[in-house]
């Protein structure tokens, strides 16, 4: 099996299958990812009042987004395509 995020609907069924009292290693069998995937999702995920789905898309979309953030800021790439667009090089910029 290769890397991929859980989707939303795995999230889902996720939430539905541990109401039915299923074990993780069923649960990853019926969701077609790892085991472990699904013991990292619901202790990452899992709040005071259990693990909600909604809340763990929620977080795992603010975790990518942190992660994922630009290298160079907006005001600094509005600064750099006026100076091209007066001509400067890059190497003067």
């Amino acid at each position: 099996m290769s890397y991929t995020q859980l989707t939303r609907e795995q999230r889902y069924q996720i939430y539905a299958l541990k109401k039915a009292s299923h074990s993780q290693t069923e649960m990853a069998s019926i969701i077609g990812c790892h085991k472990s995937t699904i013991s990292r999702e619901l202790s990452r995920n899992g709040g005071q009042r259990g693990y909600r789905p909604k809340q763990a898309q929620e977080s795992a979309s603010q975790r990518q987004m942190r992660a994922h953030r630009p290298r160079i800021q907006s005001a600094t790439w509005a600064c750099i395509e006026s100076l091209l667009g007066q001509q400067w090089s890059p190497e003067q910029i």
